[in-house]
């Protein structure tokens, strides 16, 4: 028979469900962080194949630049070389020195040397890379993975992206990268640079596409790859790649407020990259196309005024006389949403596209206007050096008979002479600005405004009829030109 202390002990086993649980629950977690760091360490990607296969078809770049090509020397001078000359030594060598307050002369100044990187894309010896890179270079020196170095000379340039196409000297059998596509890109996907940052040759940085179709400042023709991979001086013209070891990518910029990486590259689609290439090797010179609009970007209140279900679209506030758009029919006010079949989501959108589109080769667009969706078809010409843009007269005084109106808004006649200075049919000037509907869109003093409501406004007497009848608490589109540019405001009476 057994005992009191051993049937305790076999109920304890029994009936002691807590303890089971408790027990069950740490087996549990033990075996789940068994099998879970496994698991996320092979979630993770290797980069180690991908690189070995590719870091020899990537370069350094190094530069040398001298000053004295550039025209730099003592700004502001009370003195020339004869001068100075006949100065007693201690001031000559203080002018002449690096604490001089004219800067240094040519005779002190070192030639200057920069650094970047760069691929190769040919087995002849092409190599791409950023024009900054190589802007104002005297010589460029392109050393490989494998010591070897080499002479390059620039076959040409494109500022307007940022692209530099090189020559290797006596190159033959050099090893090249793979291009991919860019426009295969996805927001989300692993991707990875080499680049000799700070001149540390053959580094790898990896990271995320944080974004695609970015627009930069003074960027219009580069729709850029928005990623998080460390990118700092020195990476610039560095491919960028997939995980495929293919070239998406080339890496052009950051943003910073501290002169060093933030988490915000900005790379080169390798698509307009290699547009940009073949153009520079086969002809010398990039031709983009052209249509002749200023656009502005469609906010949420201008898309309710102009009837659109949500904002979208390029709206273009003024047609160039002359140009391939004006002869197509395009008109200010209409906005693009299509551009040979593919969406125009944002303003930024429609630059790169025209870009690309070969020079006289015709495009549709698909339009909306007065409400309803029409389409057009528009000649691509050729984007020129240079555009001028007429700058109105704001020394021009009040022609009187101004108008009172709700919108707070005092107006005058537009003079012939200021509106055939700006190519305008007709408009008026506002004069004065009350706080008011109009003042909170923006409207200011010497404004002219053409349009109202989506309807023309030619004089003082057309304003005035268009104002009474604006609807309320509906957004109101207001198109005027300031200093020669057109644009479109919204306003709520």
């Amino acid at each position: 028979m057994p005992s009191a202390k051993t049937k305790v002990a076999t109920v304890s086993r029994v009936y002691s469900p807590g303890r089971v649980i408790v027990a069950l629950l740490m087996l549990a977690a033990m075996v789940s962080v068994f099998w879970s760091q496994p698991l996320a360490a092979a979630q993770l990607p290797d980069f180690t194949e991908l690189v070995e296969d590719n870091s020899d078809a990537v370069v350094n770049i190094s530069t040398t630049s001298d000053p004295g090509s550039e025209g730099a020397g003592l700004r502001g001078m009370p003195f020339d070389e004869d001068q100075l000359e006949q100065l007693p030594p201690f001031l000559r060598e203080f002018f002449r020195g690096p604490r001089s307050p004219f800067g240094q002369s040519p005779h002190s100044q070192q030639p200057r040397r920069s650094m970047g990187s760069g691929f190769i894309v040919s087995a002849d010896g092409y190599v791409l890379t950023n024009n900054h890179v190589v802007e104002g270079a005297d010589e460029v020196t392109v050393r490989l993975n494998d010591r070897r170095v080499f002479s390059a000379s620039i076959v040409g340039t494109d500022p307007r992206s940022d692209l530099a196409v090189l020559k290797i000297e006596d190159a033959e059998d050099l090893p090249v990268v793979d291009i991919g596509r860019s426009r295969d890109l996805q927001v989300g996907q692993w991707v990875f640079a080499i680049g000799s940052p700070f001149g540390f040759d053959y580094t790898v940085t990896a990271g995320i596409v944080s974004g695609l179709g970015r627009s930069l400042p003074s960027e219009n023709y580069v729709p850029f790859i928005q990623t998080d991979v460390a990118i700092n001086p020195g990476n610039s013209g560095g491919p960028l790649f997939n995980m495929d070891g293919e070239v998406i990518g080339i890496n052009s910029q950051i943003y910073t407020r501290s002169g060093g990486f933030m988490g915000l590259s900005f790379a080169i689609p390798i698509d307009d990259a290699m547009n940009v290439f073949r153009q520079i090797r086969d002809q010398g010179s990039v031709a983009r196309g052209w249509l002749g609009v200023l656009i502005q970007e469609v906010s949420r209140d201008l898309a309710e005024s102009f009837g659109l279900d949500r904002p979208r679209g390029a709206l273009i506030a003024e047609v160039m006389e002359g140009s391939p758009a004006a002869a197509s029919g395009l008109r200010s006010g209409d906005i693009v949403l299509e551009f040979n079949g593919r969406d125009v989501e944002t303003s930024a959108d429609l630059p790169p596209m025209v870009g690309r589109t070969p020079v006289g080769e015709s495009a549709r667009l698909t339009v909306l206007r007065e409400g309803r969706e029409i389409e057009l078809d528009v000649q691509i010409g050729q984007l020129p050096d240079e555009r001028n843009v007429a700058q109105g007269d704001s020394s021009r005084g009040s022609q009187g008979d101004t108008a009172s109106n709700p919108l707070g808004l005092g107006v005058d006649p537009l003079p012939a002479e200021l509106a055939s200075t700006l190519g305008v049919e007709g408009g008026v000037v506002v004069s004065d600005v009350e706080r008011g509907p109009a003042y909170d869109a923006g409207i200011r003093p010497r404004d002219i405004i053409t349009e109202i409501d989506r309807k023309q406004v030619s004089s003082v007497e057309e304003f005035r009829d268009v104002v009474a009848d604006l609807p309320e608490n509906r957004a109101v589109s207001v198109r005027i030109v300031r200093e020669g540019r057109a644009s479109y405001l919204v306003m709520r009476p």
